[in-house]
């Protein structure tokens, strides 16, 4: 089974989604960070399964829709790299 890998700054992106949600409303703020940490259980087994980024090339970097919210992962090797997460409407 393939292994996933959460960089640093994917990690940063949880807490900072957490904090921004969490004062407005603590149960959809849990319900969130569940859904996007879950996540990348579908991937183990479709690895392939987001679309393709291509200005990333040759690194094979893609992304999925988790509800609003982007991840981006990148696959090399055996192993799945969470890069980044944020909201469809964040101004990144």
């Amino acid at each position: 089974m393939i292994e996933v890998k959460w960089t640093s700054r994917a990690l940063f992106d949880l807490v900072r989604l957490h904090h921004f949600l969490e004062p407005v409303n603590g149960r959809a703020a849990a319900t969130v960070i569940q859904a996007l940490t879950n996540a990348p259980d579908r991937l183990r087994e479709h690895p392939r399964l987001g679309a393709r980024l291509e200005e990333f090339d040759p690194r094979e970097v893609r992304h999925i829709f988790v509800d609003t919210y982007e991840m981006r992962y990148e696959l090399h090797h055996d192993r799945i790299y969470i890069l980044r997460l944020w909201h469809s409407r964040e101004d990144r």
